[in-house]
């Protein structure tokens, strides 16, 4: 099989045209979208943390300077939103954004959360109980970190309901050359989120209170479009994460059934499951910088002004580093996966991710411990972003 993000078949399993990449092509040019391929850990582990490369490269150069279209006029309100956000900035404007956001979420506000997390674990795995099953995406993966995040931010629960749709929306436009369609609807949603939370903001600033909005609101530093971004930042990749960890480790439970009795026996292996369902089928495949000065990987000469795409799934699968990688074990100890990348741009939310991850599969495991497929689950045709449509179950 050969690298090929638009096929079906390739996005349900990737892993073989991995192989062999790393075997034959471990750099390499994807002329289709032209992009230099990385597919070794060691390669995107490096790269995550070289300074030579950058989310944007807009510190330093315009468009014009590397070589790059403008943004066309229909995209610049999507743009002005989610480049205000820390992933999409370099120092030392991404330092002093994630030194106030850290500010404000801090380690104790998330593990505060813990004891809402689990309880609304449990309510979403007792209403599925309750229903003798449905799509464990629909009743258990989307709602728990919607809800989880909108209580961190302070969103009203009668405004909840519009948080997911504008995340999936706005996450279109990460796919591999996303149709004007795909980039309308994001820029659509892009609006819709920015000006819901200007408003948000305006509402805490006048009546604060105990949550991440009014919290951020307060940071001397921040402006009102910082504040935006690095909310819409927070919604989209402490959701859509999670949500697709959640349905892709499922999946691979039922696809291993041995490890699923494992887990099922040995609840205390939970953590370390949760770390290696996130290697075995990251829901992140590919990340992508651009080269802000000349870099050599293996032998290959990759020029100013190139994108290189970090292939995560490749790297959480490199046997160089994962004994027996193509192997589910619940129990693998030694396990520094690349699913939260590394470097400056690391996940801020992965303490929150993990506290989710664990109390979303635990609630299951105990409260539904004969779930079972019903049918096999056909996958969304994203490929950076990738999960299920549905993952329907009966208890």
């Amino acid at each position: 099989m050969k690298f090929d993000p638009w096929s079906p078949e390739f996005v349900a399993y990737p892993y073989e045209a991995y192989a062999e990449l790393r075997s034959t092509a471990p750099v390499v040019f994807f002329e289709p979208t032209g992009q230099y391929l990385v597919s070794h850990y060691a390669d995107v582990n490096a790269l995550l943390r070289d300074r030579r490369l950058g989310r944007t490269y807009l510190h330093v150069a315009s468009h014009a300077e590397f070589g790059r279209p403008e943004d066309p006029p229909h995209l610049e309100p999507f743009w002005r939103v989610i480049r205000d956000g820390m992933l999409d900035r370099e120092p030392p404007d991404h330092t002093r954004l994630r030194r106030l956001v850290s500010a404000a979420f801090t380690p104790k506000r998330v593990a505060a959360m813990r004891p809402t997390v689990e309880r609304l674990a449990g309510e979403l795995v007792d209403a599925l109980v309750a229903e003798g099953g449905g799509d464990l995406l629909g009743a258990v993966a989307e709602p728990l970190p919607v809800t989880v995040i909108a209580e961190l931010l302070g969103v009203p629960a009668a405004d909840r309901a519009l948080l997911r749709p504008w995340s999936a929306d706005i996450c279109g436009m990460y796919e591999l050359n996303p149709s004007r369609a795909a980039q309308e609807t994001a820029v659509r949603a892009a609006i819709e989120f920015g000006d819901y939370l200007r408003g948000l903001a305006a509402q805490r600033r006048r009546e604060p209170r105990d949550d991440l909005v009014s919290a951020l609101a307060r940071v001397e530093g921040l402006s009102e479009d910082e504040l935006v971004g690095t909310c819409v930042l927070l919604l989209n990749a402490g959701h859509e994460a999670t949500v697709n960890v959640t349905g892709n480790g499922w999946w691979s439970l039922f696809r291993n059934p041995a490890e699923l009795a494992r887990l099922r026996a040995e609840p205390r292996l939970l953590p370390g499951a949760v770390e290696e369902l996130m290697r075995y089928d990251t829901p992140l495949q590919m990340f992508e910088r651009w080269v802000l000065e000349d870099i050599t990987v293996r032998g290959v000469d990759i020029p100013r002004g190139s994108e290189v795409a970090l292939l995560f799934g490749s790297a959480n699968h490199d046997p160089a580093v994962f004994a027996d990688p193509g192997r589910l074990d619940v129990g693998r100890v030694d396990n520094p996966h690349l699913s939260f990348g590394a470097g400056i741009h690391y996940c801020l939310g992965a303490v929150l991710a993990r506290i989710e991850l664990v109390a979303s599969f635990g609630a299951v495991l105990a409260k539904a411990p004969g779930l079972r497929l019903v049918r096999e689950p056909e996958w969304k045709p994203g490929y950076i972003i990738r999960g299920l449509r549905e993952l329907v179950v009966e208890v």
